[in-house]
């Protein structure tokens, strides 16, 4: 007992090594066979491990759900390809030294191939060998091989747009950056595993050829040693020799037959949610419409005079019991159905006083099956996401998003609202695609013409026939509730300052005082209060500086609360002291800013007017010129690639960045003290004083 117990804790502690060890190990054995003579037994029991692996391999094949459940298949198919050509060689050498001695000298499963399946025939077995080889080599093979081909050059095509949807889902936050990662790997290894089937259905068309070409050669070897070294007749020779190398054919055949038939099911495989019985099952044999159609035209063949009438009534019967059963079957319940109605006689209560909803999403009818779970409805899901995300961003928690149906909107239309003000408005239309056109895609697509209600692209909404032909073409291609997420999570950064309420406020305060109490607490509400705090943080939220170094911001109010209690003006420090941050936000890493100026006369005139109280007032075609020229400019910056910043005097970026906020939205707009001692900037674009 100690010597086992030794034995499995040996096992047990190397069982990686082993593992690891276990391929070069069946490489090697494999390469063993061709060149060590095998006596007759052993042989006997490497044909049937073949035939189970090949049984094996297209079990895996027939119950995977997607491509990459077998991602090893490539290597299998080489190995199983390899064992089998070894097995060929082995028998070969047994064939011809011990085949005089009778049909048994290979084996007893070469002797039964021989004699069971073929009736000791060995015309027979030689036109059954041709008949598999060509089921083999012709149809299964080739077509394997043609669909992998196209399948790989498919899987390079539509990489960029897959890579584009997932990054579409990871902004739109119904992904994290662990997510994104995974599908992004899984994306790369679905092409190299569509690229290493192309290229492994090569070893299935050799291993066919192989076959023919082995067969023939041991019949010719077999006859020649036959009757040159053993003094056998022609026909000794040929019941002999031929017999047992038809037998050693076929054992290679079937199985290589199987392992083709897995091939052509992995590459041909569509749709990740059931396997292929339960396709199959689902969409051929379950529909009542087929089975009385089928049952209708077999029912008409069997009383044509002369058919077997019994064989085709019977079937047609069948079919038609089917299909009535199917057609008459009680449909699923639905839950959603069943509406829940107040007792008439209830009096008028506060409970029907219903709160405005900070944040809402309204459904049309068509659009409620996206927040069922119970038909696979994963909106919900998303939503979290894009909190989840907005919080990691911008730097609060922002309040719940109540959805809701509303009849008044159109079937597939939507409409998000805050504080019961509506503030964006689209349709989606579930089971179908929007293909975004991210700029100089001229591919024509078959589907309705939209825009991206998000970014005002110009878009199509597909059926799922048309995604992969528009992921190859270039187009970012996201399905209805990520459309709608995007455009939530986008709306949400927008008005990022009106989510933050007291509530929001109050709750980020308690949160920074879980993490550094003694500073919360001597800032606020010793030295500003809530609602300044609350203020400052709307002011750099409406400008789209995200909140995240709290830290920092806190620091900033505490050293400048003590002389300064104007929230505009706490914000101004703020957002010196964030900076460094804010620049990265709007250029990335990057050390020298492209910004756009102002001509200095200009900025003179607008120094004299915004900065100082008692000074003259800005003339109204002066300040509306100004806003329409950096609108233009901003919109070219942004088609070149370059991040559109506006570079002005401390004094008047306050009111400057109010004045552009209405026409160029997207416009940001720096101060001289708000560019980074590490940084250099490079004059651009100049705004003039005329045009």
């Amino acid at each position: 007992m100690n010597e086992l117990k030794k034995i499995q804790q040996f096992f047990g502690g190397h069982a990686a090594l082993i593992q690891g060890m276990a391929a070069p190990l069946v490489v090697v054995l494999i390469l063993a066979m061709m060149v060590l003579p095998m006596p007759a037994w052993l042989l006997d029991v490497f044909f049937t491990i073949n035939i189970a692996l090949a049984l094996m391999v297209m079990m895996v094949a027939a119950y995977m759900l997607r491509p990459l459940d077998f991602a090893a298949f490539p290597t299998v198919l080489l190995l199983t390809t390899l064992m089998r050509l070894s097995l060929n060689v082995a028998s070969t050498r047994v064939v011809l030294l011990e085949g005089h001695t009778g049909p048994s000298a290979a084996g007893a499963v070469i002797e039964a191939f021989g004699h069971f399946l073929i009736g000791g025939n060995f015309a027979v077995g030689l036109i059954v060998f041709a008949i598999l080889v060509v089921i083999n080599f012709i149809v299964v093979t080739k077509g394997a091989e043609r669909i992998a081909e196209v399948s790989a050059r498919f899987a390079l095509d539509a990489m960029p747009g897959k890579q584009m949807a997932v990054d579409a889902d990871l902004s739109a936050g119904t992904i994290d950056d662990k997510e994104a990662k995974r599908r992004r790997a899984e994306i790369a290894e679905e092409a190299d595993f569509f690229g290493s089937m192309d290229g492994a259905s090569k070893f299935v068309r050799g291993d066919a050829m192989a076959g023919i070409l082995i067969l023939i050669i041991n019949i010719l070897g077999g006859l020649v040693v036959g009757m040159l070294q053993h003094n056998l007749s022609i026909g000794q020779a040929a019941d002999s020799y031929i017999l047992l190398a038809v037998g050693d054919a076929l054992v290679a055949q079937v199985p290589g037959l199987l392992i083709s038939v897995a091939a052509a099911m992995v590459v041909s495989r569509v749709g990740k949610e059931e396997d292929l019985g339960s396709q199959i099952g689902t969409q051929v044999f379950l529909s009542p419409k087929v089975l009385g159609i089928t049952a209708g035209i077999l029912g008409i063949l069997g009383i044509i005079p002369g058919m077997p009438h019994v064989v085709f009534l019977t079937i047609a019967a069948v079919l038609g019991y089917a299909s009535w059963m199917l057609a008459n079957r009680p449909p699923p319940a639905d839950p959603s159905s069943e509406i829940t109605t107040a007792p008439a006689d209830s009096d008028a209560s506060w409970d029907d006083l219903q709160p405005v909803d900070q944040l809402g999403l309204e459904l049309g009818y068509r659009l409620i099956s996206l927040v069922d779970k119970n038909r696979q409805g994963d909106l919900l899901m998303r939503i979290k996401g894009v909190r989840r995300k907005f919080a990691q961003e911008v730097g609060f928690l922002p309040p719940p998003v109540h959805v809701r149906d509303n009849l008044e909107l159109k079937p597939s239309g939507y409409r998000i609202t805050l504080s019961g003000v509506i503030v964006g408005e689209g349709e989606a239309f579930p089971g179908m695609y929007l293909a975004i056109n991210p700029g100089g895609i001229t591919t024509p697509l078959i589907g309705t013409a939209t825009t991206d209600p998000a970014f005002g692209l110009p878009a199509h909404w597909i059926d799922e026939r048309q995604k992969e032909a528009a992921q190859m073409a270039g187009f970012t291609v996201v399905d209805s509730e990520t459309v709608m997420a995007t455009h939530l999570s986008h709306l949400m950064q927008q008005h990022a300052a009106k989510l933050l309420s007291r509530t929001e406020t109050q709750q980020l305060v308690d949160h920074v005082s879980k993490q550094a109490p003694k500073l919360i607490e001597e800032v606020v509400p010793k030295m500003v209060s809530v609602s300044v705090f609350q203020k400052v943080l709307q002011l750099l939220l409406e400008e789209s500086v995200h909140i995240r170094d709290i830290r920092t911001i806190i620091e900033a109010i505490a050293e400048h609360a003590t002389t300064i209690s104007d929230p505009a003006e706490l914000a101004k420090r703020v957002r010196v002291a964030l900076s460094p941050a804010i620049v990265q936000q709007i250029y990335g890493p990057q050390k020298e800013l492209n910004v756009i100026a102002i001509d200095p006369p200009l900025e003179r005139m607008l120094v004299q007017a915004l900065g100082n109280s008692s000074g003259p007032a800005l003339d109204p075609g002066v300040a509306d010129m100004l806003s329409q020229q950096a609108a233009e400019v901003a919109m070219q910056q942004e088609e070149v690639g370059v991040p559109a910043c506006l570079l002005v005097p401390d004094v008047i970026r306050n009111t400057v960045a109010r004045l552009v906020r209405r026409v160029a939205p997207r416009l940001q707009v720096l101060a001289h003290s708000e560019i980074p001692d590490t940084h250099s900037i490079r004059i651009g674009p100049i705004l003039r004083g005329a045009t």
